[in-house]
């Protein structure tokens, strides 16, 4: 088992939010000013810019979940399956800059994916990818994981099967995936070498980018809980989730994001 400290997977400590801290969020007009369908359904046009309150409880979890690794060459890029069409966007990038060779695009859906990809989430990274100018025989697709484990491992069998055994890989997620995302492959695939990278983007442009500030933060909720959660269930090592972290995520589940919660 990995080391849970091991610098991977730190990231630098979040300054305590100043002004109406978590303890105090649960009666906070802040929120509610931004709450709409926390958990899913049709994506929307445009989003709501976060109030001062909210802003700084949703920093401070993504700040947490990035791990930003320098891109490398790798042996294989995995594009992990998500709301998310920035991860197609970034791994075709790096495919072009010469990062890796060979690129699998990961994940069936969700219930934040089903109308944004009907047709699931790899198969639509993997026309965004052609469309981006990687070539096809480049580009494989694995159709069937629902979670971040079965990404890493579906895409491993996959990988067998065709005779590719990397020794290192570059997984590309959704930004506050990033964090779990290399616990998980740790757990799933100890013996690769990581890169764990995603579209450089505040927070900011990415709500910009995905139209939904609520389905944003009801996932921010969801992937904060999922580090404890998945790693008492074997899905990923363990990591230390601190007070600050903590307090950030609860603000937001006192509000009402809990749609993306673990089971």
């Amino acid at each position: 088992m990995a080391d849970p400290t091991t610098p991977a997977l730190r990231a630098p400590a979040a300054p305590r939010p100043p002004g109406c801290p978590a303890a105090r969020l649960r009666g906070c007009h802040a929120w509610s000013t931004v709450r709409g369908r926390p958990g899913g359904g049709a994506p929307r046009t445009g989003h709501a810019a976060l109030p001062a309150a909210g802003r700084e409880a949703a920093e401070t979890l993504w700040r947490y979940h990035r791990l930003d690794h320098e891109p490398r060459v790798t042996d294989v890029g995995i594009g992990l399956g998500s709301h998310d069409p920035g991860v197609a966007t970034w791994a075709a990038a790096l495919y072009h800059r010469g990062m890796f060779p060979l690129l699998v695009f990961t994940g069936a859906n969700a219930p934040t994916t089903r109308a944004r990809f009907p047709r699931g989430e790899a198969v639509h990274y993997r026309e965004a990818a052609l469309a981006l100018g990687v070539p096809d025989a480049a580009v494989l697709v694995e159709p069937r994981a629902t979670n971040t484990a079965e990404n890493v491992v579906l895409t491993r069998e996959l990988l067998r099967r065709r005779g590719v055994e990397p020794r290192s890989v570059t997984l590309v997620t959704r930004p506050y995936q990033q964090r779990r995302a290399a616990a998980t492959c740790r757990r799933q695939w100890p013996e690769v070498e990581l890169v764990c990278t995603s579209l450089p983007q505040d927070l900011d442009a990415y709500l910009a980018a995905v139209g939904d500030t609520d389905l944003v933060l009801t996932m921010l909720v969801g992937d904060t809980e999922r580090i404890e959660r998945y790693a008492e269930l074997g899905h990923a090592i363990r990591q230390e989730l601190p007070d600050d972290v903590r307090e950030a995520c609860a603000a937001p589940v006192a509000a009402g994001y809990v749609g993306r919660r673990p089971a």
